[in-house]
């Protein structure tokens, strides 16, 4: 059974990325993609139980599993952090752009309101690949906050990749790490003042009488 369906779901994301261009990611699409894996409407049912969301989670793991496999021939070590950041997002970018007339489609169904959850769930799958390829072993608020900072930069980035192309993308891409870059050091910075210290001091004296 897990191979059948890990099997299928490899053919069925091929047949979608041939379709989703022309059609679309919708009902329509589903059936044709079905029709050329040579599956039975019940058949597609067992694979993807939730349809359409099933299917696009599947097209966005392909492409973090595409982008992955380019970055496997890249030493992380070799770069400085802010390298490997912007090497792992433009990777990413470049494995779904491989199917840019799919991505497109894509990128309009996660668009829908009811589809963001799916779309920021995913978004973080492939942030975290990212980090991971980096070397970032966080296992404190740390971890969250990488993922969460680095999630925007790929909405960001992406945007300008669909509207722009990929050199204002990658220009976009230098823009941003430097912006997180600048805010880290200026954190890094903050010594507490006394009006902070007596803030806190009375907040605490408030909870605890």
């Amino acid at each position: 059974m897990t191979d059948w369906a890990s099997e299928t779901e490899q053919r069925f994301v091929e047949a979608a990325l041939e379709f989703a261009g022309e059609m679309g990611f919708s009902a329509a699409m589903l059936d044709r993609a079905s029709r050329r894996v040579g599956l039975s409407r019940a058949d597609t049912e067992l694979l993807l139980p939730h349809g359409m969301a099933d299917l696009a989670t599947l097209v966005s793991r392909h492409h973090d599993q595409r982008a992955m496999a380019a970055l496997e021939q890249i030493d992380a070590k070799a770069l400085k952090i802010r390298e490997r950041i912007a090497t792992g997002v433009m990777a990413r970018h470049d494995a779904a752009f491989a199917d840019e007339a799919a991505t497109h489609r894509l990128v309009g169904f996660f668009a829908l309101p009811f589809n963001l959850p799916l779309a920021f769930r995913l978004l973080w799958e492939s942030a975290d690949h990212i980090w991971r390829w980096a070397g970032d072993t966080a296992t404190d608020e740390n971890h969250y906050s990488k993922r969460a900072i680095l999630l925007g930069v790929l909405i960001s980035t992406l945007v300008v990749r669909l509207t722009q192309g990929r050199d204002a993308s990658e220009r976009e891409l230098a823009a941003r790490i430097q912006n997180v870059m600048d805010f880290e050091k200026w954190k890094a910075n903050i010594k507490p003042g006394k009006a902070l210290v007596e803030f806190a001091q009375a907040l605490g004296r408030l909870r605890y009488r």
